[in-house]
This record gives structure tokens, sequence and C-alpha cells, in this order.
């Protein structure tokens, strides 16, 4: 009988603890983000969502991973709030109706960078299709994320305007990783690759050895970043009154002056542009 009644106790006290905890949870509202690396690369994340805790009381948890995968895992319903940087496949995914409304929210540039040996004599440059040509034509070695990101979007059209297939060098001197920018970064760097990476994670990034940007300034290299709250229509899960909260504090004035104040090494690392 005692034996019975501490076991009865125990499960008294363990659903107890249940509901506290569920009461907790309640308590501390929370939403997920899939988005783009660049972001949480950077350390805009780790600065701006203690910000917008302070102000909603709201949690953020964020899946960061390639855009590509970010906009496959919103479309699954995984997620309530997307922010990536490929605008013509985000407005697809609104176009779709897995989005309620796409905003521009902020941007910066990317940059071509590279060994200073400079293989394809490619340094100072600010036309990167020409760059691309020129790596190419020595074929020198190139570092591609090969990841159906948004830098790698962005890459295969900067490739497609300067009339290159690179496939035709897969394995030899196009080198594609599979891999996030910052894994990228590191295999270029080891191998003495040329890589395009977002200006952002190029900032923060703390491998560099002796690269340096070889290429920048080119208007075809601006980097535009959306912020799209996922469509409860399409996915019944969705907080759609908490991802609307956060979209509505990024593009507004105290979410924009949050992203320009975010700095390394005294270097602006996002511009906001929100409507």
């Amino acid at each position: 009988m005692k034996r019975m009644n501490v076991r009865r106790l125990f499960v008294v006290i363990a659903t107890a603890a249940m509901l506290v905890s569920g009461a907790a949870v309640a308590k501390d509202p929370s939403i997920i983000v899939q988005s783009t690396t660049s972001t949480k690369n950077s350390g805009l994340y780790d600065y701006m969502l203690a910000k917008f805790k302070e102000d909603s009381g709201i949690t953020v948890n964020v899946v960061a991973i390639g855009t590509g995968q970010a906009i496959k895992n919103a479309r699954n319903c995984d997620g309530d709030v997307l922010l990536v940087h490929a605008k013509p496949a985000e407005e697809k995914f609104v176009a779709e109706g897995y989005g309620v409304k796409r905003h521009d929210l902020m941007y910066n540039d990317f940059v071509i960078v590279g060994p200073p040996s400079d293989p394809a004599k490619i340094a100072g440059g600010k036309d990167a299709g020409e760059a691309l040509q020129k790596i190419a034509a020595a074929k020198a070695l190139f570092a591609s994320r090969g990841d159906d990101s948004g830098t790698h979007k962005k890459e295969k059209r900067l490739w497609k305007a300067a009339g290159i297939d690179p496939s035709s060098g897969s394995g030899k001197w196009y080198r594609e990783t599979g891999s996030g920018m910052g894994a990228t970064l590191n295999a270029g760097v080891g191998m003495g690759a040329y890589v395009l990476t977002d200006q952002a994670t190029w900032i923060a990034f703390k491998n560099k050895g002796d690269f340096k940007i070889v290429v920048e300034g080119d208007k075809n290299l601006f980097n535009q970043y959306g912020v799209i709250l996922v469509s409860k229509d399409k996915c019944s899960s969705v907080k759609a009154d908490l991802g609307q909260k956060f979209v509505d504090w990024l593009v507004s004035k105290k979410g924009q002056e949050t992203i320009a104040a975010y700095k390394k090494a005294d270097q602006q690392l996002f511009f906001p542009n929100a409507n």
C-alpha cells in the first residue's frame, strides 16, 4: 500500500510540474523564423532579437539555412515568418499563396573575395561579369556554395549574364561545396579560390587569412532582403498574430533604426529600406 501511495504521489507531482511548465510556456510566446544564414552568421539576430523581445515579450527562434531550403521549409508549414534574400523566389512564394505579403527589409551587397596571388587578375574591378569571365578563362579556382541559397541563386544569375556555364568546370576549377557561407569561405581560403559572398558575412568572418575583396561596387551585386508572414490559409499552424507583430516591428522606425545601428569593426552591415 505504501508503495502504491508513493507511486501515486509521484504521478501527481509530475502532472503538476507539467501544468506549471505549460503555464510558463504560455506566458512566453514564441515564433519560428525560417531564415538565410547571413543574418545569423553576421550576428544581427543576436543583437536585434533581444531588442524585439524587450519590446514585445515574444521569443524568436531562428532556423538559419540557405534561402532555397528556408522557402521549402516555410512551404511545409515549418515556420511563421520567412526572412531571406532571393526576391524572385520570394515573390513566387507569395503569388502561390504561401506568403501574406512581401516587404523589402534591408540590403547590402555581394563581393568577390580572393587570394593575394589573384590568378585571374581581377583585383580592383567593379564589373562582376567581366571578373567571372576572367576567372573562367584562367580556370582559376572558384568555390561555389552550390546549395540553392540566395547567394548561390545570385551567383548563377551572374554566370548566366556573363555568358558562362561553370558546370563544365565542375570538380576542376569550379568547386561546389554544398555548404553554407561560412563553410564555403573556409574552403575557399583553404584552397586559394575566389568566392562570392555577402558583405555582412565577410565583415564578420574571422578566418580571412590574407584574402581580400577583389571585386565590389557593381550594381548587379546588390543584395536585397525581404520578410514575409507565412499564410495561415496554407498553414493552419502559423502564429499569424505573433508573426505579424515581428514583421511590423522590423519595418517600423524602431526596427529599421535597430538594423542600421548594428555594426562590426565600425562598419554597418545592413542598410534598412522598408517602404
